[in-house]
């Protein structure tokens, strides 16, 4: 196992558990306990964990893990949830897309779709998220609109006052929001209170709202709101999705496609 992708287990492992201890990453990592160490040294250097005696634990109650960290967790999920969301999205029409793992994945499974090879433009894609328009500025027949505004490093959404003044003189047909967590009461959040705002407005500019999730984000909360369910259209979700929470979003109105 590479450097790099032994970093991205450990951070997610300990954003999942909150601590782990030398011997506990060593054991499910299958590597020696010198290594893990050097690991934790390293990554503690970087302000991604804090070093404890015989382990690490993660920074703060409320911790994100930068996207550039994060592993394929739910992979084969988000990518059927992403063809999905793709299906949905009508040729020539105007798509928001924020920021996230799911949404970079409905980046990339729009950029495929045959029925968008061609046209003039065969779809507008606006995004406050850099690597979405990084990946898809290389396709001719999509028109790309970047928000501006003050990058974050976590999830590499721009953020702040300048994308407000774009996103205030625009509409689109469609916004596919990612989200750290979707509940019927609490609405769909994000951890940052900055990005929940732009992507509240990017929903408001929206005529319709698609909530790209895999069920490991569904009946949950996090700290910023962004919407409240009564905004979202349709929920793309997987089959592991838990029934209760499948009914009760439906009960409120939302749309659920589960793939």
């Amino acid at each position: 196992m590479s450097r790099d992708a032994r970093w991205k287990s450990l951070l997610e492992l300990l954003v999942e558990r909150g601590r782990l201890d030398v011997e506990e990453a060593a054991a499910e990592l299958q590597v020696s306990s010198a290594t893990i160490r050097r690991d934790f040294d390293q990554l503690a250097e970087q302000q991604m964990l804090v070093r404890t005696r015989g382990g690490a634990v993660v920074h703060g109650v409320s911790y994100e893990l930068p996207l550039r960290y994060k592993t394929a967790r739910h992979a084969s999920e988000k990518q059927r949830i992403a063809r999905a969301v793709a299906g949905l999205v009508t040729p020539g029409t105007a798509v928001g897309l924020t920021g996230g793992t799911t949404t970079t994945e409905v980046a990339r499974a729009l950029a495929v779709r045959p029925e968008l090879a061609s046209g003039s433009p065969a779809l507008t894609v606006v995004t406050n998220a850099l690597n979405i328009a990084n990946e898809l500025a290389v396709r001719p027949q999509f028109k790309i609109v970047v928000t501006g505004g003050v990058a974050r490093p976590q999830s590499y959404e721009l953020i702040g006052p300048l994308a407000d003044g774009v996103l205030s003189q625009i509409t689109i047909d469609v916004a596919v929001l990612g989200v750290v967590a979707f509940d019927v009461t609490h609405g769909a959040a994000a951890h940052d209170e900055a990005e929940a705002a732009i992507n509240r407005l990017l929903c408001e500019r929206a005529a319709r709202v698609i909530v790209a999730a895999d069920s490991s984000k569904l009946g949950q909360r996090a700290f910023a709101r962004i919407c409240g369910s009564d905004a979202v259209d349709t929920l793309v979700t997987d089959t592991a999705a838990d029934e209760g929470a499948v009914r009760s979003f439906e009960e409120a109105g939302v749309r659920v496609v589960a793939v």
